[in-house]
Parts: C-alpha cells; sequence; structure tokens
C-alpha cells in the first residue's frame, strides 16, 4: 500500500467508529476501543490482551481493564452496529442462527463445562455462544450474541459470583436464547427476515412456534425422524357432546390421521413430485440436485396444549440422483399460497454462509482467543470483534467491482467534528500497515 492508501484506510477505520463507540461514554473508553480493534485487525497469531497492546504500543493494564471491567453498554453498542450492518450489506436476504464453540483447558472461564464442543467435534471442556447473523447474498456478519450458561454456573452462588454473572440471567437453552437474540433484532426495527438454522433449533417444536408467534419466516433442518402428518389434523371433528361433563376441547389422539416420519414421507413420493434444480453458482460451478416439497403439520410434541390446532409447513426434501436416501429434510414457513421449489431450497441453503462468518472471527480476529474470566468482558470481547469483522466486510464492499451502491467516499483527512479520542492520526500509525483487508 502506498502511504496516501494507509491514510485514507486510517481515516475510513475513524469514520467507521465514529457512531459505534458513542455509547461507551467517556473519551477514554473510545479511544480504547479504537485501540482493542487495531489489535484485532493487525496481523499476528494471538488476539488475546498482552499480544495485541505490545501489536499497538499500547499498556497492558489498561487494554486488560477496558476490555474486562469497563461499564460501557454492550447492547447499545450492538444496536449501532446491527443498524452499520443492514446498511452496509446489499439487498437482505435471511438471519442466521447457530452456534459456535471456544475450547478451554481450565475450568474458571465463565460458562466453560464439558460439553458438545462443535470446534472440536466431541465432549470437551468448551464455552458454547448462540449468535444472530445477517446475511445478504452476497455476504453476512454477526449481529449479537449470547453465551450460554450450563445449570451448574447458576446453581453454584460461589460460582456465580466469581463470573462475575448478572443477578438477573436465569438458565436459558440455547434454543431460548436464540429466540431472544432475534426480539432483541425486532426491538432494533431490523428488516424482518427469514430465519435459518440447523436441527437443534429446526427439530424444537416450541422454536418454530415461537417464530410464527412473531410473524417471521423460516427453513430450518430437521431430523427424518421428525414425526408430520400429511393431511391436515385440524379438519377431524371433535367427538360429540357427552351427556355430563365439558364438552371435548382436544381431538383424542385416536381420531387423528396415521403419522409418518419424514424419510417414510419422501419414499411414498410419487416421481412427479420430484423436479431436478440449479439453486446457486458456486465456486466449484452450479449448485443443483432433486427436489420435492410437499405440505405436512407437525405431530411431534403431541403432550400439552399445542396438540391441535397445527399450523401447516412446507417439507423440503433433498434426495441426489444416485443416492440411496434423501440427504437433508427442512421445514419451511413461507407467507403466500403459492410457494416456488427454488425459492425455498435458496432459503434453506442460505445458512452456509454462517460456517465462513465463525471461521474468518476466529482464524481472522481472534474470537476465541480471549482469555478474561468474566461474564463482561466476554461479551466486551466478542462485541469488539463483530465491530472488527463489520469493518472488514466495509472495505471488501468497497471494493467490489459490482456492488449493489457506492461505498461512502474517504472522509477528507482533517473532517470537522471528527472525535479526537479515535483519531484521525495526524500521521498513519505504524501498525496499520499490517492490516490485511482483502
Amino acid at each position: 500500500m502506498t502511504p496516501k492508501t494507509l491514510a485514507a484506510l486510517d481515516r475510513r477505520l475513524t469514520a467507521f467508529l465514529q457512531e459505534l463507540v458513542a455509547p461507551m461514554g467517556r473519551r477514554e473508553r473510545r479511544g480504547w476501543a479504537r485501540k482493542y480493534l487495531e489489535g484485532l485487525l493487525l496481523d499476528g497469531e494471538r488476539k488475546s490482551i498482552e499480544p495485541m497492546a505490545a501489536r499497538v504500543g499500547a499498556d497492558v493494564q489498561a487494554l486488560r481493564q477496558f476490555a474486562g471491567q469497563s461499564p460501557w453498554a454492550v447492547e447499545e453498542v450492538q444496536r449501532a452496529l446491527a443498524h452499520q450492518v443492514v446498511d452496509t450489506l446489499s439487498e437482505p436476504q435471511v438471519w442466521m442462527i447457530d452456534e459456535t464453540s471456544f475450547p478451554k483447558a481450565g475450568a474458571a472461564s465463565v460458562g466453560v463445562a464439558r460439553q458438545y464442543c462443535g470446534a472440536l467435534g466431541k465432549l470437551a471442556n468448551c464455552q458454547v455462544a448462540v449468535s444472530l447473523h445477517f446475511s445478504s447474498a452476497e455476504m453476512s456478519a454477526p449481529l449479537s450474541w449470547r453465551l450460554y450458561l450450563p445449570a451448574a454456573w447458576l446453581e453454584d452462588p460461589a460460582r456465580k459470583a466469581a463470573g462475575k454473572i448478572p443477578a438477573a440471567i436465569t438458565h436459558r437453552t440455547k434454543n431460548q436464547l436464540a429466540l431472544e437474540l432475534v426480539d432483541q433484532a425486532l426491538s432494533w426495527e431490523l428488516p424482518r427476515l427469514p430465519i435459518v438454522a440447523d436441527s437443534a433449533y429446526g427439530n424444537d417444536f416450541a422454536f418454530r412456534r415461537a417464530l410464527r408467534e412473531r410473524g417471521l419466516e423460516y427453513a430450518v433442518a430437521v431430523e427424518p425422524s421428525t414425526k408430520v402428518w400429511t393431511s391436515d389434523p385440524n379438519l377431524v371433528e371433535l367427538p360429540p357432546p357427552q351427556p355430563r361433563g365439558r364438552p371435548r376441547q382436544r381431538r383424542p389422539p385416536q381420531s387423528l390421521p396415521p403419522t409418518q416420519d419424514l424419510a417414510q414421507v419422501a419414499r411414498e413420493l410419487p416421481a412427479r413430485a420430484w423436479r431436478q434444480l440449479t439453486w446457486r453458482h458456486g465456486s466449484k460451478g452450479a449448485m443443483a440436485s432433486r427436489l420435492a416439497k410437499v405440505p405436512v403439520w407437525a405431530s411431534h410434541h403431541l403432550a400439552g396444549p399445542e396438540r391441535t390446532p397445527r399450523a401447516q409447513e412446507w417439507l423440503l426434501i433433498e434426495w441426489p440422483p444416485g443416492a440411496a436416501a434423501p440427504t437433508d429434510y427442512w421445514l419451511c414457513q413461507i407467507a403466500g399460497t403459492s410457494v416456488g421449489l427454488r425459492r425455498l431450497i435458496r432459503l434453506a441453503r442460505a445458512r452456509w454462509r454462517v460456517e465462513l462468518d465463525y471461521r474468518e472471527l476466529k482464524e481472522e480476529l481472534g474470537l476465541d482467543h480471549y482469555e478474561g474470566r468474566h461474564w463482561l468482558g466476554w461479551h466486551h470481547h466478542v462485541t469488539l470483534v463483530s465491530m472488527a469483522f463489520c469493518f472488514l466486510r466495509c472495505e471488501q464492499a468497497r471494493a467490489k467491482k459490482n456492488f449493489w451502491c457506492d461505498a461512502a467516499p474517504d472522509p477528507p483527512p482533517a473532517a470537522s467534528g471528527a472525535d479526537p479520542s479515535c483519531g484521525p492520526l495526524p500521521v498513519v500509525p505504524e501498525p496499520l500497515r499490517g492490516l490485511n483487508v482483502t
């Protein structure tokens, strides 16, 4: 890069941070936020406090205090970042829900427990976090995070105090945390988009029902053992009233049509139900397969008040030519009486970007490098990493020749009204010379 290019990059980082760091309050905090982002963005294997402080020439103790103890509001910063993400990326496509894990050697980091660790593919000592991402057809970025706390962390007062977990925090499942993230995004008045998620969320009847109650569309993966009806159980009439007692409010299970698992539904579909479709062209060529859709009504989770009525969902099945059995199943709720097969598969397959996000967040920005042990510090770190990630997305959008709109022009070298706490600096800082934005 030329000195002029580096200077422009430095000014863009300053402009990018201007509104995002405003909720942090004090000028020193805004300045340390800039330092922290520089440490995350610059080359270096470790993105924990000490290596980053050395990288940007900052005081280790001050940087540690900013990340771990400074009382700036995480949610307000995430709200500002979410609106910036939505404004930066191209036409909206989906919200992606997923979870990622952080392997840990010890047991002191907040939320750590022996649980399934996706990063290692086995049970291991780790933290697990749920995240909500905004995705367009071009790129994606995380909006907000929730750290999963196993019940043991909240049942032990000493452990809860050691992790500095707020008193108001109670045990919630990962699916409940995902719904909290959705509710938060709705409260921020972000564009209402279809939700995509894997079977850990899609298998949960209550999770899908909660999305419908919020008026959200979805395309979520499910296991082939999921039970459904292929005819509407709501059409079964209630038994006639008895001479004595209250009239029945529920249809007895024996009066309902027989249920089938998804694998059985797929096997019994006629040949005319299947279509060979191409839905996207990827780096390795056209993405195509044999697909079918069929209206179904979920019959799992029959115990409890949800017994009936049941909402119709579209079952989407992928059965590649030559495969012995279907490879993937999704349950979808999409508005409109006529839902195209191509539209369903495009939504269902849109979740692939979240894995790229996690890989880049960890490998490039040290999402899993934080060594602090407390609740607030962990949330500060993932928020700052998300800010750095979004800045890189902005730079990538600027570099695209056919991006959907023109990127904002570079701010002038001495923009009036700029916050001096986070730049621009009079000389291009040496650390930014190692910044990789490609």
